[in-house]
């Protein structure tokens, strides 16, 4: 009996949707343009985030060691870099490691080759979280022994707040994008309920409960939301596979990198579906709520 309830039920919720046509496909219409936007937008969240994670892994505070410190006591000092708060990595460099890496990036045709070595020892030092690079670079540069600490004073921060500015932007339009759309879906629901109004009576009056009401504008919700999920997701797929292939050459040689389309947009589509599916039930339940009640 259950299983012929349901058939009915989704049948009814089929025939509901043909019956007001032109409404759905305004409804469909309208969550197909929200996901569209909230896919593009989650993408760039989500990548931003990444490239975020990236360059975190990058930041370091680089400590130019006094040159008339020596080579034991530079050790030391990197020893005693460790033991601070909040260090998770340091690293030592020698002058002499340090003129290679100008003599790989510059030639070997550098006065310096032929030259003493005017290069400092280096200390690269990562903090055991990003946005505590500031405090580190300012301990160490308390550290007797230290001749200058490098780390990008005042990009970092701007960076972090670049980054969280856009995480509450695009959150904020998701959930702006998202109630559009259960608002749509609900007065489309309530248009059909408002054309059932008194068939819902009598079934109300011969005894239907209201789950039994309810369920097939919840359907027909749910339907809705997912019709206006598919296009969303092809296009998107198709739209981030594009940009990918067209952007990863260019920044394969960079600190950061997207993320790769395959898990990415598998994750994606579940995500834009499951929303399409919440919006239109949710939108459904909204609507039908106050007409349960038989006057």
């Amino acid at each position: 009996m259950a299983i012929k309830t349901w058939i009915r039920h989704l049948r009814d919720s089929f025939i509901s949707i043909w019956r007001n046509r032109w409404m759905s496909l305004a409804s469909v219409g309208a969550v197909t343009v929200t996901l569209l936007l909230v896919g593009v937008f989650v993408a760039l969240i989500l990548n931003v985030n990444k490239i975020a994670s990236d360059f975190e892994k990058d930041v370091e505070v680089k400590v130019l060691i006094d040159t008339t410190m020596k080579e034991t006591k530079a050790l030391a000092l990197a020893q005693k870099v460790k033991k601070l708060p909040d260090v998770a990595e340091v690293r030592y460099s020698s002058k002499e490691d340090e003129l290679q890496k100008v003599v790989d990036d510059f030639g070997e045709d550098l006065s310096l080759v032929d030259q003493e070595n005017p290069l400092h020892n280096v200390l690269y030092v990562k903090a055991t979280e990003p946005q505590k690079t500031a405090d580190v670079a300012r301990q160490i540069d308390a550290l007797k022994g230290t001749s200058e600490v490098l780390y990008g004073k005042g990009k970092i921060d701007k960076f972090f707040q670049m980054v969280d500015t856009t995480r509450t932007i695009g959150l904020v339009f998701i959930v702006a994008l998202v109630l559009m759309a259960v608002f749509l879906i609900s007065n489309t629901i309530k248009l059909t309920i408002a054309a059932r109004q008194h068939e819902i009576e009598i079934m109300k009056l011969v005894g239907a409960t209201n789950n039994y009401v309810r369920v097939p504008f919840m359907l027909e919700g749910m339907w809705l939301g997912l019709f206006g999920a598919v296009l969303p997701i092809i296009a998107v797929a198709a739209g981030y596979m594009s940009l990918y292939e067209r952007l990863s050459p260019i920044v394969q040689n960079e600190v950061f990198s997207f993320l790769e389309p395959t898990n990415f947009l598998l994750r994606l589509s579940v995500i834009l579906l499951a929303m399409g599916v919440v919006i239109g039930i949710f939108g459904s339940a909204m609507s039908i709520r106050k007409y349960l009640t038989v006057k």
